[in-house]
């Protein structure tokens, strides 16, 4: 049901402008909303008036009046006051607290189906049945994005991320936990889609990082066009969050389809993974390296094997790097300074990480 508060804000601003008052009351007889005591309306008199089947009726100083949806009466609305103008705005009010119940529901009904559809928790045909129903297009492009944050915040992420998305949009935010929220956002066919969901995904970072001022990872699956297909997409966000986290720590925004070779490795057995790390370091399998080794790693990656150029940026004597090199190689029997050594050696890396993934669970 519609919270209280919410009929209470709008029944305060009816009798701000006409000046009558008006009540909300439950089926029980107890009061919802009102801006006038009550207490001479029992729950007899709001029960009576529910079992007569009237639509509306004048019971001594006031006039009743049914609010239901698709037959189903939620609430009995009581205007003080019998005479023409009461009853007109008896009318209004009516149709008023209708409205709030109807989008309400409707909202409700919204927010169930689409954590269905994540969790493929419903068939094709009633897919497209509810989404009717419920006025959902069905072929508008779409993509989801999960948004994890590092659960440090005061400030309410679903609010935040509510307050982006709206309730009347085409675009649907839940929360999975505490940490972690799904947004399904809809994107302009006649625009670069892809464009469109990087876009999408730096501003929920930004917006994060500003409003909510948490740290947060954003990852989001592939563009579809069919509503059944929403499924999948949040899928691949999901699976892209974790490739993520073990392969990708230093990103904030991961895509499906830029996982490159972290998805491969996620897939493989972790006995495969095992033998692959026994025939690079043999019985040996480092659990980590150190600080200073693992930095110029990255950095000799990161400037495509070029000593020189990865000397200066690490602001040591080219003759040091070549040492830690060397150092590296007595260690692994691999020689990142060729391409091929190094290629197993960026791999053996992220299958460590992802052996300790998968022993712990966590990072």
């Amino acid at each position: 049901m519609i919270t209280n508060q919410v009929i209470q804000k709008a029944i305060d601003e009816l009798k701000e402008i006409t000046g009558v008052d008006i009540a909300v009351m439950e089926l029980n007889g107890t009061q919802a909303a009102s801006t006038f005591p009550t207490d001479d309306i029992s729950s007899v008199t709001v029960r009576s008036f529910i079992d007569s089947g009237a639509e509306d009726d004048i019971n001594g100083k006031y006039h009743f009046y049914r609010v239901a949806d698709d037959g189903v009466i939620n609430y009995v609305l009581v205007i003080s006051g019998t005479d023409e103008r009461s009853e007109m705005i008896g009318r209004i009010a009516l149709s008023e607290v209708t409205a709030l119940s109807t989008a309400h529901k409707e909202k409700f009904d919204k927010n169930a189906f689409f954590q269905n559809l994540i969790m493929d928790n419903m068939l094709v045909v009633d897919i497209y049945s509810r989404a009717k129903k419920l006025r959902i297009p069905t072929d508008s492009t779409r993509c989801v994005f999960v948004v994890e944050t590092d659960g440090g915040n005061e400030i309410s992420g679903i609010d935040v991320l509510r307050s982006v998305f709206p309730t009347g949009s085409d675009d649907y935010v839940t929360e999975v936990d505490e940490r972690t929220y799904v947004v399904i956002k809809s994107l302009d066919p006649s625009d670069e889609e892809d464009t469109q969901a990087k876009d999408t995904a730096e501003m929920l970072v930004d917006t994060m990082n500003t409003q909510a001022m948490v740290r947060v990872r954003v990852s989001y699956g592939k563009v579809v066009t069919e509503i059944k297909q929403v499924s999948a997409s949040y899928k691949e966000a999901k699976m892209a969050m974790e490739v993520g986290k073990i392969f990708y720590q230093e990103k904030s925004i991961v895509s499906y389809n830029t996982l490159g070779i972290g998805r491969l490795i996620y897939q493989l057995q972790p006995s495969l993974c095992e033998v692959f790390l026994k025939e690079i370091y043999g019985e040996d399998i480092p659990d980590h390296l150190d600080e200073e080794t693992l930095n110029t790693i990255n950095k000799f990656f990161e400037n495509n094997l070029n000593v020189s150029e990865t000397s200066r940026q690490l602001f040591v004597h080219r003759n040091t790097l070549v040492y830690r090199i060397e150092k590296l190689q007595k260690m692994t029997g691999l020689d990142i300074r060729t391409f091929d050594d190094a290629l197993t050696f960026k791999i053996a890396l992220m299958v460590v990480n992802y052996m300790k993934y998968i022993h712990s669970g966590e990072f």
